[in-house]
């Protein structure tokens, strides 16, 4: 995030790079949310971080990276089958990014699950993740709506000192 695509400014190249050091065979989940995704690729690409930004999936697909799209809610989410054939994960935001803390908005869920029925038939190997305001109350509705990958970061980190406990309570209202 820098500040002008969404209203917010994130982590950048220097954190990847230093995360990598500790995380060699995971994958860094980087949503290239920024005005002009095609400047920093490369350097995305060189930190090997798997980047989203549906303008350049080829670009980013030319560095042997994994590539999707991310949809905002307000997004239409109206894919030509051609680029959901080439894309490797949807990114269905379920808030309005820039900002952690924000409550999750319930109409993603029919978002999420009218893509997932879209995607099944033209590549059924593309991910749906959802990212936003997921918690203990509604990540088992999001898991059936059809998102594959779910995003909980305030969940997870707040309160900070009660990771582990927050970590049980997710995967408990996960199989509930």
């Amino acid at each position: 995030m820098d500040g002008h695509f969404v209203p917010n400014i994130s982590i950048g190249v220097p954190v990847l790079k230093s995360l990598r050091q500790y995380t060699q065979s995971a994958c860094l989940d980087t949503h290239l949310m920024i005005a002009e995704p095609e400047k920093y690729i490369d350097v995305f690409a060189e930190a090997e971080a798997t980047v989203h930004h549906h303008r350049v999936l080829r670009m980013i697909r030319s560095h042997n990276i994994k590539a999707g799209i991310a949809l905002n809610p307000s997004s239409e989410w109206l894919l030509s089958d051609e680029l959901l054939e080439e894309t490797d994960l949807i990114l269905v935001m379920t808030v309005n990014p820039g900002f952690g803390g924000q409550s999750f908005i319930p109409q993603m869920l029919k978002k999420i699950s009218r893509l997932k029925a879209r995607v099944r038939h033209i590549n059924p190997d593309c991910l749906i993740e959802a990212d936003g305001g997921i918690g203990v109350n509604n990540i088992r509705q999001a898991a059936d709506a059809g998102a594959d990958i779910l995003v909980a970061g305030n969940a997870l980190f707040n309160p900070p000192d009660h990771i582990l406990q927050n970590i049980t309570s997710l995967q408990a209202a996960l199989k509930n």
